[in-house]
């Protein structure tokens, strides 16, 4: 039977993190632990900043590393709690497109030497049977489970307490703007009216 692990990292856009280990349990999972890892992510940012290391700078741009702290943090964390459980095996929702079916796996086995990884997306009796994200959603709404995600996004975005990112999809053509994004953790830079976040109403650049 599956277990469900869910690691608090103060993600801005989650109003319920209680409700997340009932739901787990409602959809099928045998146990379900919300584990906190906001001290430890924390640690880490402190860390980070005082190496220089929050972020890095690629073509003149500046992108921070709260997303890859919240994986290491993450990945230590959850793994820590499934050996406690004796789970051994691992298993998430990343693609193969991307850094994080590596991340999880490394970091993960820091933690747990006999870590074994089950990844849905590279499962071909997987992908033939939901096809992909959308085909999933589809699925799980037309059992009647509430999900939340049923209008996939124009791009996906990566939040907790350190900050929020928002890449892929739409995003990464040439002829998108940022201006498609609606920020969680700052303001619309480029709204010459945008609200002023010391609540002295609007300004004009």
């Amino acid at each position: 039977m599956p277990y469900a692990y869910t690691a608090n990292l103060g993600q801005p856009d989650e109003d319920d993190y209680d409700a997340i280990p009932r739901r787990a349990k409602e959809y099928g999972a045998e146990g379900a632990r919300l584990i906190d890892c906001r001290k430890q992510l924390v640690a880490e940012g402190i860390a980070a900043i005082q190496c220089g290391a929050f972020h890095n700078t690629t073509g003149g741009l500046t992108y921070f590393n709260t997303t890859p702290l919240g994986r290491a943090v993450t990945g230590t964390m959850l793994v820590a709690a499934m050996k406690e459980d004796g789970v051994n095996i691992w298993g998430d929702g990343s693609t193969y497109k991307g850094n994080d079916i590596e991340r999880f796996y490394r970091y993960g086995l820091l933690t747990n030497a006999e870590l074994q990884i089950y990844k849905p997306w590279l499962d071909s009796d997987f992908i033939n049977e939901l096809g992909g994200r959308h085909e999933m959603s589809e699925f799980m709404i037309a059992c009647g489970f509430d999900y939340k995600m049923s209008v996939e996004k124009a791009y996906s975005t990566d939040s907790n307490m350190l900050g929020a990112t928002h890449e892929a999809k739409d995003l990464e053509f040439l002829n998108s703007s940022v201006k498609i994004v609606n920020p969680i953790m700052g303001v619309k830079f480029w709204d010459e009216k945008r609200e002023d976040p010391c609540g002295r109403g609007h300004r004009t650049l």
